[in-house]
């Protein structure tokens, strides 16, 4: 179980808040910086550089989970960000602790997720020597990170952290560090940290402007063809509500961007779901039809927009974010609102003069709807379909069910066929893109939500990257279902060199491959195997009813391909729904 002193909660509350013993130490500091901050789970593997602020560790409330990777711990560090909206917090010792962080920092910031890394470093008289498990973690965070701090005292250390903390919250969340240097964490200090606060220099926009809020929604209220386009932001800024009402008020269809999924429930007839390479064929008909565009936290990222030029080509965008610099950097804003999301969604609300006429438009939406479904075929005489998989799960759990993928097919198949209706139910990586996120994020969601259903869709070459977090989620007794969309490939390559490589397929398939469910018993899980239709729902039914990890080994049909699909740099309007269309885009 994660490490935690053996205090009665009522004794944990009252020494929090009145008898906390005062710090002696620089170690001591961070962790009641951390304490300052409200962190309950730290997510972290042990090591020399980085033990004194463990040995600080030891007396406190914090829940430690010891992981058996570092990167892990910087996955379900981001993983817990996104289903609690506050930051996740990783801890690594110096040299190869702290560069095995680097994938789960850098997949935070891509993602905009609040993450703290806290990385021990060598003492600070050895700094630049080349000593025993030394790195420039600054020097090599500084470029995905909102700020990596170098901690130089151990008056200050304290401060640094919650400098940190606070800083990767605000505004458009992201990843901080700081490197603790030994002698700093065991150097002597009577200084008590403050309380969370960014720095004096950083400054948030809160409202948009009033006459760009209003030439906005002039532009809204004259459009024929109207639609939102739902990033990302608008779930860090617990703007989910906002847009919804707003949508449904003005009776505007709604897109979702893959990270905005969620956003908008599914199941609403104004939702179009998610657009982008292998978005909805109706999600992508409407971008590229529009007349107007209001565009909510997104970054315009190329998976979306395929060829900038060719995306949504008669369309006036109206971009609302909090950071300028994503305003006209990839798709030319006409009207930029720069602010909080939520903020700016009720500043639209309030200032919209009427909605749009859109009678056609909404029904010609539905037309393509009807025209280009999310449908497939199950053959008896074919092997198992993973969409079938996904769609029976989804009818199997609540509609709060948290979903972790990793990164190929079956995050694809994961997000086009399971029905979301809330959000910060969809934890996956979007940006860098990474393999083997799934395993060890699942761990996060689930610490993160433990009253809530936590399933992880993998594919056979993601599950293998991280596959030791197995031995976490067993002893810290989580009750996570992993489903191994099995194909014995790397899929999403596979589809590629067939699709665009005239089927040379090198290095993407396995001539051999583990049987997940012994490997799931051999952690200590529970292990099943699923190979045709006809034990589908029992298999699902018994997984789930499992008080603890299981894995369900699904052997898909290995040639399944996902679609729709936009080749990279096409036109989101010319997708193909299977690989002869493709030949012909």
């Amino acid at each position: 179980m994660s490490e935690r002193a053996s205090v009665p909660k009522e004794a944990e509350e009252t020494e929090s808040e009145t008898e906390q013993e005062p710090v002696t130490t620089g170690a001591q500091s961070v962790i009641r910086a951390l304490e300052n901050a409200g962190t309950d789970y730290v997510f972290g593997v042990q090591g020399g550089a980085i033990m004194p602020v463990y040995d600080a560790l030891y007396d406190s409330d914090i829940n430690h989970v010891t992981m058996a990777h570092e990167q892990g711990a910087s996955h379900a560090a981001d993983a817990y960000g996104i289903v609690t909206g506050d930051p996740g917090v990783c801890f690594a010792t110096s040299g190869p602790g702290a560069t095995n962080l680097v994938t789960g920092i850098a997949d935070a910031n891509m993602d905009s997720d609040p993450v703290i890394a806290l990385t021990g470093q060598v003492p600070t008289e050895f700094v630049g020597n080349d000593a025993f498990q030394e790195t420039d973690t600054v020097g090599i965070t500084q470029p995905i990170t909102k700020e990596s701090y170098f901690a130089a005292d151990s008056d200050t250390v304290g401060d640094d952290v919650s400098e940190a903390f606070a800083l990767a919250d605000a505004g458009r969340q992201g990843p901080t560090l700081v490197d603790l240097p030994k002698d700093v964490t065991q150097g002597e200090t009577e200084v008590e940290p403050g309380r969370p606060e960014t720095p004096e220099t950083y400054e948030v926009p809160e409202e948009a402007d009033d006459e760009d809020v209003q030439e906005a929604v002039e532009a809204l209220a004259e459009a024929d063809r109207p639609v939102i386009l739902s990033g990302g932001g608008v779930i860090k800024a617990n703007a989910s509500s906002a847009l919804r009402e707003f949508a449904k008020e003005y009776e505007i269809p709604v897109i979702t961007t893959m990270p905005g999924i969620g956003s908008f429930p599914e199941d609403h007839e104004l939702s179009l779901e998610w657009a982008g390479m292998h978005g909805t064929g109706y999600a992508n008909m409407a971008i590229s039809n529009t007349d107007c565009m209001l565009a909510i936290g997104t970054r315009f990222d190329d998976r979306l927009t395929g060829g900038v030029d060719s995306f949504a080509p008669d369309a006036e965008v109206i971009h609302v974010d909090i950071d300028p610099a994503e305003i006209s950097k990839n798709v030319y804003a006409d009207y930029p609102l720069i602010g909080d999301a939520r903020n700016v969604l009720r500043q639209l609300f309030d200032a919209m003069p009427r909605a749009p006429d859109a009678d056609e438009w909404r029904d010609q939406c539905q037309t393509w709807k009807d025209e280009y479904p999310m449908d497939y075929d199950t053959p008896d005489d074919e092997p198992l379909k993973p969409q079938y998989v996904v769609e029976q799960f989804s009818e199997m759990t609540p509609d709060d069910t948290i979903v972790c993928t990793g990164v190929g097919q079956h995050q694809m198949w994961a997000s086009q066929f399971w029905e979301y209706t809330e959000p910060r139910t969809w934890v996956s990586s979007h940006g860098l893109g990474t393999m083997g996120y799934g395993v060890p994020a699942a761990i996060g969601a689930k610490l993160a939500a433990p009253d809530q259903e936590v399933v992880c869709f993998d594919g056979d070459g993601s599950f293998l990257m991280t596959v030791q977090g197995l031995s976490v989620a067993v002893r810290e007794q989580l009750d996570i279902t992993y489903v191994v969309l099995n194909n014995e490939a790397v899929g999403m390559v596979r589809q590629w060199q067939d699709g665009f490589y005239e089927g040379r397929r090198m290095a993407s398939e396995y001539p051999w491959i583990p049987q997940f469910d012994k490997l799931a018993e051999a952690f200590g899980a529970r292990g099943f195997t699923l190979e045709s239709y006809d034990n589908v729902e029992e298999t699902i039914q018994e997984a789930r009813d499992y008080d603890g990890p299981s894995v369900i080994d699904a052997h898909i049909d290995p040639g399944e391909n996902v679609f729709p699909m936009v080749p990279s740099g096409g036109d989101n309007g010319l997708f193909a729904l299977n690989e002869d269309q493709l030949d012909m885009i």
